[in-house]
């Protein structure tokens, strides 16, 4: 990171700033090409690791590119905001982001998926108690990534 003045470190900060951030953006490979995904999510903590989790269609390009293409980039931003100023230079931005490299994989069991689901609820709903039957389960691709490698940063 250039700007190591602006760099996070803190772990807990770091969690409340992805906490804060309802998209992530997933950057695959595509033959020579990028593609980019904005997705909700849900997260947790598996040793060490970031793990989140996504649900989509069970067919398209983004799970053809899961498929044959899993490794990863993505970005997540929260915080943003504009500092006008008299001269065009001396305008700023307030924001928090985190950059990150990781590996995706869709989910097969049944129970892991429900995991998945329960922990984008969590995320967008603000809680966590809710019950997948198997057709809910059945009715959605559900994948993770787990993230090898993320920076964070702030600029106030």
């Amino acid at each position: 990171m250039r700007r190591r003045d602006r760099e996070v470190n803190d772990a807990e900060k770091i969690e409340q700033i992805i906490a804060s951030c309802h998209c992530i953006r997933i950057g695959f490979h595509d033959n020579g090409q990028v593609y980019i995904v904005p997705l909700n999510f849900g997260y947790e903590m598996i040793n060490g690791n970031y793990v989140f989790y996504f649900h989509s269609a069970k067919e398209g390009r983004k799970i053809e590119l899961i498929e044959n293409s899993p490794y990863v980039g993505f970005e997540m931003d929260t915080n943003y905001k504009i500092y006008e100023a008299n001269i065009a230079c001396n305008y700023a931005a307030r924001f928090q982001s985190i950059i990150g490299n990781g590996y995706v994989s869709i989910i097969d069991d049944s129970e892991e998926k429900k995991h998945g689901l329960t922990m984008l609820m969590k995320q967008n709903a603000g809680n966590d108690d809710w019950t997948f039957n198997d057709e809910m389960v059945n009715a959605v691709c559900v994948f993770k990534l787990v993230v090898e490698q993320l920076s964070c940063k702030e600029h106030k």
